[in-house]
């Protein structure tokens, strides 16, 4: 792995007033149906393409621009599918407690203008990546033909369908990788696979415990999901999590991190998963914990949760924040 390239300057998205930025913005801007029908709540999602620039410690302004462009690219493929999920499942969303409330499904958004929207979003996205590069139009590729199985066949399908949601965040991140020509280490596949595991896991199981609460079962699929079962495979995810993540951190002599310093941030990500276990797990009596789900809010929603739980957003920039701390005192010769 290179060292960070020019200034060690942190981006714009690490600062706490970005991510409260972006809250309002995406808040303001949902107020118009054609635009909420996009879901911009959920283009958080694609941060995840600067994740192997900052794993690979190369970070510059080349690198920025790039990652914001798979970015963009990212928000618009995964937006057309969402458009075309919606048309799809129209009517079970219209009994659905919360995506009733959806643009497409509240008859704001008719399904042909969707229609059209999801086709030029689809259509532009795959121009614009495969002209950039071969590889990033693959894998751009690759998303959309494993959402069109998602929708077709695989979220009705139990263990594959959170496969699916997972083999989505690996691909985003893939991008991040391609585009910026970096070669992603098998510490970063394997650590974003497994924390996108966990994120599958405990969005099955917020939507589960929304339909237990509500009686009713929207999704087909949850009916062959149990509590416990999914309280069993967190347990196995969440163990795979820190202990990839920890041997990644180790430093080089595991073919990891720049730096066995590295090994200081594993605090953030522990706590960032504790957290995000106990928004999942609301207690009975807890009225603001119940509240939420009820509205199916939260761990239903990992997007909401980044720009919208306090704690796990601090443990994000914290984890960041410190990340760049170690690599600034590394490359001034402070940390050996």
């Amino acid at each position: 792995m290179s060292r960070i390239k020019n200034a060690i300057v942190p981006p714009f998205w690490v600062y706490p007033s970005t991510f409260y930025g972006i809250n309002t913005m995406l808040k303001t801007i949902a107020y118009y149906p054609h635009i909420a029908a996009l879901r911009p709540h959920q283009w958080t999602k694609n941060l995840i393409v600067f994740a192997a620039p900052l794993f690979a410690f190369e970070i510059g302004e080349l690198t920025i621009v790039r990652s914001l462009l798979a970015f963009v690219l990212f928000c618009c493929v995964s937006s057309s599918f969402y458009l075309l999920n919606d048309i799809a499942d129209v009517d079970s969303d219209r009994r659905h407690p919360v995506k009733c409330k959806r643009p497409i499904a509240a008859g704001l958004v008719s399904i042909p203008v969707a229609s059209c929207m999801a086709i030029g979003l689809l259509g532009g996205t795959l121009l614009i990546s495969w002209r950039t590069s071969a590889l990033l139009g693959t894998i751009v590729l690759s998303y959309a033909l494993l959402q069109v199985s998602y929708n077709l066949k695989l979220k009705h399908t139990p263990i594959l369908d959170i496969i699916a949601i997972a083999m989505g965040f690996v691909l985003r991140a893939c991008a991040g990788a391609a585009i910026n020509h970096i070669t992603p280490s098998h510490w970063f596949l394997l650590c974003t696979a497994m924390l996108a595991l966990f994120l599958g896991i405990e969005k099955r199981k917020a939507e589960l415990r929304l339909a237990i609460a509500t009686g009713s079962k929207t999704r087909a699929v949850l009916q062959q999901y149990s509590i416990e079962l999914l309280t069993r495979m967190e347990s196995v995810v969440t163990t795979s999590v820190v202990m990839s993540y920890s041997l990644w951190s180790s430093g080089p002599q595991l073919k990891g991190a720049l730096t066995p310093w590295m090994f200081a941030t594993l605090p953030f990500v522990l706590y960032g998963l504790f957290r995000y276990q106990l928004l999942s797990n609301p207690r009975k009596g807890d009225r603001h914990q119940q509240r939420n789900w009820q509205r199916g809010k939260r761990t239903e929603r990992p997007e909401e949760v980044l720009l919208t739980d306090k704690p796990i957003l601090f443990a994000v920039i914290g984890w960041v924040a410190s990340v760049f701390t170690i690599l600034l005192l590394e490359h001034q010769g402070i940390l050996h």
